[in-house]
């Protein structure tokens, strides 16, 4: 279930912890050598480039700018794993540094982009943890929220990671919520309430193909209790019109037929429902009232 990030949050992804690389010395070098896009130095491995990244002669390590910016490099590229190697570099030899911050959070937007999901989520678990207080926390608990939800499975299997995907989204709503990605993140919930919706109406018509309508009865109640603003919810009123119909109850099927027409009243669901009931007389109109769904459908369950 992949989606593509919004190019305002993909480029602050890329450039907004890179936007430091100017300020950290090796913005720009003399002397031989094509500069990188970053700014920095290419690596060359010699002594000399040593000294140009701000290492020195008697280290093998590069320095943690250099490091970061091939890691840039590679991401741009999309070069993910060469990137991840570029990042884990910074965190293991250069731990103590501001670039190996910058680096964990950017190892794991790399692997979220090639779609390593729980290796993203574990990264990001650590930053949220040992940095609450870091200027882009609130990217961070976006980004674990997104792993969560483009690993939500379609609607004919378990719905279990629908609603960890949607737990993760509604803690970035709730710490952060004037911010973009809260309202990204209310906009993912409302589909992965869709997707909720969806799964009971595939049980919901199961059950009814298999004549156990008292269980189909309760999975299109629970869609028309719980998911009253999902586009689930017509069709949930008609199943229901129809199993009343055949089981005789045909006041509870005008009523909910009521309902539906009173709610969606150009919607092809109830025109078929309509065309069920239709014996002389259509369905008594509901009273028109505010918030009459809510209140029709306790009058009704």
């Amino acid at each position: 279930m992949h989606t593509v990030l919004p190019m305002r949050l993909r480029v602050l992804a890329l450039l907004v912890l890179a936007a430091a690389l100017p300020a950290c010395g090796g913005s720009s070098s003399t002397g031989s050598g094509s500069s990188s896009r970053d700014g920095l130095r290419p690596w060359d491995g010699t002594a000399a480039g040593r000294q140009a990244s701000g290492g020195t002669a008697a280290t093998n390590e590069a320095a943690p700018e250099q490091l970061y910016a091939d890691g840039m490099r590679e991401l741009r590229a999309q070069n993910y794993a060469a990137a991840v190697r570029n990042f884990d570099l910074v965190e293991r030899e250069h731990p103590y540094s501001t670039w190996a911050t910058s680096a964990k959070l950017m190892g794991a937007y790399t692997e979220y982009q090639r779609n390593r999901y729980t290796e993203a989520i574990g990264a990001l678990d650590r930053f949220i943890q040992l940095h609450p207080a870091h200027r882009d926390i609130a990217y961070a608990y976006y980004l674990r929220a997104l792993c969560q939800y483009e690993q939500i499975n379609d609607a004919e299997r378990d719905q279990r990671q629908t609603e960890v995907a949607m737990q993760a989204l509604q803690e970035v709503a709730s710490r952060f919520p004037d911010t973009a990605y809260a309202r990204d993140a209310r906009l993912k919930i409302d589909l992965g309430r869709d997707h909720l919706a969806g799964r009971e109406m595939n049980i919901g018509r199961f059950y009814q193909r298999q004549a156990l309508y008292t269980a189909a009865i309760g999975r299109f109640r629970r869609v028309v209790e719980e998911y009253q603003t999902t586009n689930h919810v017509p069709e949930a009123l008609h199943r229901l019109t129809e199993i009343y119909l055949t089981l005789g109850l045909r006041d509870e099927a005008r009523r909910t037929a009521a309902v539906l027409g009173h709610n969606y009243p150009g919607n092809a669901w109830y025109q078929d429902s309509y065309a069920l009931l239709v014996d002389g007389a259509s369905p008594s109109a509901p009273p028109t009232r505010p918030g009459f769904f809510s209140r029709a459908v306790s009058w009704l369950f």
